[in-house]
This record gives C-alpha cells, sequence and structure tokens, in this order.
C-alpha cells in the first residue's frame, strides 16, 4: 500500500513509499481510508522540527476516515464508516497517512449523521479540539450573554473552528491573528472584531483589565499569559495548544482574585464518552458551508510540501489529504 514513511536510519527522511500491509501493527479493526489531514503535530513529525516520532520507521498521520474492511472487534463490521484521532498514531503507531490502517476498535467513533468523510477531515483533531473547548467553556457556565471570547492562533485549524463554532452559537468572538491579511477570512467565520497578534504575545503585565468572559487558546507562552490576566471574573480560559511556546509566566492574581478557570484541554486520549460528545456536536453545531472556507484539498504526494508551509505559518484553516485512487474537487461553498 502506499504510505508518507519517515525513516531515521542515518538521518531523517520522509517520503511516500510502498509499504507492505502485514508490516501493519496488530489490532483488531483495519480501515480502508478515504481522507487524512495535517495538524500541527503532524507538520512536526514530517518536517522534524519536534521529537514527534518514538518508533521508527514510522507512518505518519494522527487522523483518518474511512470503511471498516476487516473487524474482529464487537463493536464495529465491515462496511462502517470511522474517525480516528489521536491514541498515539504517527508518535509510536502506523498512522493514517497511507491507504490503509490497522487500529484498535476502541479507539474509533462511529461517522455522525450528517457529515460526510471529507467534512469530518476538514475537521479533524484540530476541529475536534476546538468544539472540546467550546464545550469546556459551556460546562463552566460560560453562555453567549457573559461576554466577549477571545480565539487566538485564529487562522490556524483549531482557530477557524472554534470561531465559526462560537459565532454560530451566538457568541461574540474576538480573532487574534499574525496575519492582518486574513481579517475578511476571519470575519466571514463570524469573528466580531481582529486583533493583532503582537497586542497579545509579548509579555505584558500579570494583572490586567477585565476583558474576556471565555478564551479559546491553542497558542501558549506570554500569549496564554496575557489572556489569563485579561479574563473577567469568573472566566475561563480553555488551553489546547503551544504553537508560541509550552512555558507560561504568570502569577495566581487572576485565580485568586478573579476567579478564573485555566482548564487543560486533551485530544489525544480523551475517553470515548467525551469523543462521541464532540463529534456529535460538530456534526449539529458546525455550518458545512462555514467549513468549507477552511478546507484545502492535497494529495498524498503534497502532504509534505504542505507540512512545510504549515510550519512556515502559510496555512490557513485545514489541509485534507485524499487517498482515494482518483482524487476529486469538493466544494461546500
Amino acid at each position: 500500500m502506499k504510505a508518507l514513511l519517515l525513516t531515521n536510519d542515518g538521518g531523517f527522511k520522509a517520503q511516500v513509499s510502498q509499504v507492505d500491509e502485514a508490516d501493519m501493527p496488530a489490532g483488531d479493526v483495519t480501515v480502508a481510508l478515504d481522507y487524512s489531514t495535517l495538524n500541527y503535530k503532524d507538520a512536526l513529525a514530517l518536517t522534524n522540527k519536534s521529537p514527534v516520532v518514538r518508533t521508527w520507521p514510522m507512518v505518519a498521520g494522527i487522523d483518518g476516515v474511512g470503511r471498516v474492511v476487516e473487524s474482529s472487534h464487537p463493536s464495529w463490521k465491515v462496511g462502517d464508516v470511522v474517525v480516528h484521532n489521536g491514541w498515539g498514531l504517527g508518535e509510536t503507531r502506523w498512522g493514517c497517512l497511507a491507504e490503509k490502517v490497522r487500529l484498535q476498535g476502541d479507539w474509533l467513533v462511529r461517522l455522525p449523521k450528517g457529515l460526510t468523510a471529507h467534512l469530518a477531515m476538514g475537521i479533524g483533531t484540530a476541529g475536534y479540539t476546538a468544539m472540546l473547548c467550546v464545550l469546556a467553556l459551556e460546562d463552566h457556565g460560560v453562555q453567549p450573554k457573559s461576554g466577549e471570547i477571545l480565539v487566538t492562533g485564529a487562522t490556524g485549524g483549531v482557530g477557524s473552528v472554534a470561531v465559526a463554532l462560537l459565532s454560530k452559537l451566538g457568541y461574540t468572538v474576538v480573532a487574534v491573528t499574525g496575519k492582518p491579511q486574513e481579517e475578511a477570512y476571519l470575519r466571514s467565520l463570524g469573528a466580531a472584531a481582529v486583533i493583532e497578534r503582537a497586542a497579545m504575545s509579548e509579555p505584558g503585565k500579570l494583572f490586567q483589565k477585565e476583558r474576556w468572559a471565555g478564551v479559546v487558546d491553542a497558542v501558549g507562552s506570554h500569549t496564554l499569559a496575557n489572556a489569563l490576566a485579561q479574563t473577567r471574573y469568573g472566566g475561563v480560559v480553555a488551553a489546547c495548544g503551544l504553537a508560541q511556546g509550552m512555558d507560561l509566566q504568570t502569577s495566581v492574581m487572576p485565580f485568586i482574585l478573579r476567579g478564573v478557570s485555566l482548564i487543560g484541554v486533551d485530544s489525544v486520549m480523551a475517553p470515548m464518552a467525551k469523543r462521541q460528545r464532540a463529534w456529535d456536536r460538530l456534526a449539529r453545531d458546525l455550518d458545512p458551508a462555514m467549513l468549507g472556507k477552511m478546507i484545502e484539498d492535497i494529495t498524498l504526494e503534497q502532504a509534505l510540501d504542505a507540512a512545510h508551509r504549515l510550519m512556515a505559518s502559510q496555512v490557513r484553516g485545514r489541509l485534507v489529504v485524499n487517498l482515494r485512487p482518483s482524487p476529486a474537487p469538493v466544494k461546500y461553498y
């Protein structure tokens, strides 16, 4: 089968190769994949910018959607359409940037009604993580009437989906981006206002004027510290990424003087009930036409170049990798 294979025998190499299906790891469900996607973690692995891969050789790709072709798992039968996110694929186990993948059935989510396979990968781990962040805000009492919601890294995968979701749910969204030329794009997704990344990304005071009722942060570092310092009394910050850095130089003041909650959002090992809830909500709350504005379709052969573009901040929204023999463009708008 064809796969995007990463090797590190005398030097790192990433290339589309023919690999033996017999070399796939053990599992109780085999899936013929229709689509995968490129997330930030995939780009780190494909460009070798961070030690994501822990076992060599490795087939990259943490996300996939396709039809079951073999199953010994009681929950899945041949022909079922399934979605996979996370669980160490592309890190310790062969992933989904391939024509087939062998998985554990306990990791899979059924494709919700209302979503096509293509849209599911337009969402991918980035969009699924955005939904987990929205659920965290909701579960901690943040409502549209609570006030403005800040979304950092807004032109990225997590940020774009978060802006679209929150605006459709009635929230007033303020988007942060380092790409001022993308303001029209962010407003088309529903952002009420757009602010420059520099206003949030430099070191700031540990306690600042209150503004945000909630925050979805995919950036970390100084951006997250400033967001916390500006969050209103009783506000909630959902943190899910570290594009700027994994450091967090802040103080206890937002937490003990304003009752701010900092919620960590993990998508890789999230329990099944939380995963299914997120995917069901995505099928209900994310406008397909809005999602279509975020999607760039690529082939497996184009994935490596796209990963370099993603790492250079030259990608907006979502990259969907078509793994079918004869890719056909899909448009929703």
